[in-house]
């Protein structure tokens, strides 16, 4: 299946904080917040939400198209993209604005506290996704607003299957928004507070929603993946278990590529979302989106562990791991 990637590429600079948000949160003064934290260590990383599923992807041997937009500073990221299987023949590169950054600050108990700065990626809105070519998905992930709905509203003019994928942006959209970037989608990724969002801002139900998309996919962090369809049963797929817990910035983002590229196999819903959860967890056992790296052996290996033989057998022949050119 070709997919086409459609969102921010942007550098992460995560910073830790050996202490906890809530200690120095005093309810009653939430609207005087003026606080500054001490953090102990900095790294500085590649991610944006199109870039890491693109990259997730690449890293399970398809060949996503990323659509995006970045500055001029950033040349070496995407050599570094392609070195590992992303198409970046069609990303913008801006001639005046500089490439996005996410400043994260995650303290010990994995509270994070975020600020993201678009750049480039206000020129998202002037790339038109039907200039790509022919693909058999579209991706629609947290990137320029305005780019966002326009890219829906193409997919669906155009009767191209579409992923939506609002994310934190759900938290600057309003309900006329959310709906025309939702309505028509073939797949819905949230999390569990990301849906609260989308039914408290569009007035939507459980039942309405499933009326407008075809399969919504919700995760529940350390509680796993619930798949909702319409007329189906609610599927319920377990975590896979991470061997050290170091940072959890980007897991969402795998898991949308591992789900995807494991539809695009042709594997069923329960196993994509196995699928997902496993390159979710190399992520959270890295520090940085990009960082995780495996063997198909090794992924096998581990997806049998947790799912069984018999479903790590139905993912072995689609598993093509690239070499990486250094």
């Amino acid at each position: 299946m070709r997919i086409a990637v459609a969102g921010s590429i942007a550098t992460d600079h995560l910073f830790t904080f050996d202490g906890r948000f809530a200690d120095s949160l005093l309810v009653g003064q939430l609207s005087n917040v003026s606080l500054s934290f001490l953090a102990s260590d900095l790294k500085v990383r590649r991610g944006g939400t199109g870039a890491n599923i693109a990259f997730g992807m690449g890293s399970l041997g398809s060949t996503p198209l990323l659509v995006g937009a970045v500055g001029k500073d950033a040349a070496d990221y995407l050599v570094w993209l392609q070195e590992h299987g992303v198409d970046t023949t069609h990303v913008r590169v801006s001639e005046t604005l500089a490439s996005a950054r996410f400043t994260c600050t995650t303290d010990r108990d994995h509270a994070q506290i975020a600020t993201f700065f678009p750049g480039a990626m206000a020129e998202a809105g002037e790339i038109d996704i039907a200039a790509v070519g022919d693909v058999e998905l579209v991706v629609v992930a947290p990137d320029d607003p305005g780019a966002m709905l326009r890219h829906s509203a193409s997919c669906r003019d155009r009767g191209v299957p579409f992923a939506a994928d609002p994310s934190q942006q759900l938290a600057y959209m309003e309900g006329d928004a959310i709906r025309g970037l939702v309505e028509g989608a073939t797949y819905l990724f949230t999390n569990d507070y990301e849906y609260g969002l989308v039914h408290e801002k569009t007035g939507w139900t459980h039942d309405d929603v499933l009326e407008v998309v075809g399969t919504r996919i919700t995760t529940h962090g350390p509680d796993g993946i619930s798949v909702f369809r319409k007329g189906e049963p609610v599927l319920e797929v377990a975590p896979a278990p991470a061997r050290e817990v170091v940072e959890p910035t980007g897991v969402g983002d795998a898991f949308r590529a591992g789900f995807l590229c494991a539809t695009g196999w042709g594997l069923s819903p329960e196993r994509s979302a196995q699928v997902g959860a496993l390159v979710a967890t190399h992520v959270v056992e890295t520090v940085g989106t990009q960082e995780y790296s495996f063997t198909p052996d090794g992924f096998l290996g581990r997806f049998g562990e947790v799912y069984g033989d018999a479903a790590a057998a139905e993912v072995a022949p689609h598993l093509a791991v690239p070499q990486v050119v250094r």
